[in-house]
């Protein structure tokens, strides 16, 4: 294996509009004139938008398709954002390279606390994430299916729940 090989670069017609602090750390082609682009900030989709690595709810890759299921978000809510899964995104790669590595790292990365609370009926995961340019976490749940979202009681307990994550994250003086 030969480590000093370079990475090739990302050639500038498939170069998103970065952000001034924002670096390409992997990028791989999904078409001619298409690719998928990893920063530090986020992945930056062949359409032009970019999901912050907090944004992004799961990342699978199975050798040849990297699948990215995006956070949307239901609600907002005083303390947090309810969230639910968007439409999944599939990208067939031929040259990966460094990119599906990146992506399962920095999405890892970016949860900060998570644990999932088990209901009556359903169950919440409440995830803390660290975002980009931010201090702190970013508080978000997203309710199992069958969670019966709409009772008053499921909201006062998720409110509970979320209230006791940020006490036990915050730094002590």
């Amino acid at each position: 294996m030969n480590f000093l090989r370079r990475k090739p670069k990302l050639p500038a017609a498939l170069r998103p509009a970065l952000a001034p602090d924002e670096r390409v750390v992997a990028w791989a082609p999904v078409d001619d004139d298409k690719a998928l682009v990893a920063t530090n900030q986020g992945l930056w989709l062949p359409e032009g938008k970019r999901l912050g690595w907090h944004e992004i709810h799961k990342a699978a890759w199975s050798g040849r398709e990297l699948r990215i299921t995006p956070a949307e978000i239901a609600e907002e809510r005083p303390e947090y954002t309810v969230l639910v899964d968007g439409p999944i995104a599939v990208f067939l790669l031929l040259e990966p390279g460094e990119l599906p590595d990146q992506v399962r790292t920095r999405v890892t990365r970016s949860v900060g606390y998570t644990t999932h609370h088990p209901l009556t009926a359903g169950g919440v995961r409440v995830v803390g994430r660290r975002v980009s340019g931010r201090n702190g976490l970013s508080w978000a749940v997203r309710y199992d299916a069958g969670t019966p979202v709409q009772l008053s009681t499921v909201t006062e307990l998720t409110d509970e729940l979320v209230s006791a994550a940020r006490s036990a994250t915050m730094p002590v003086d």
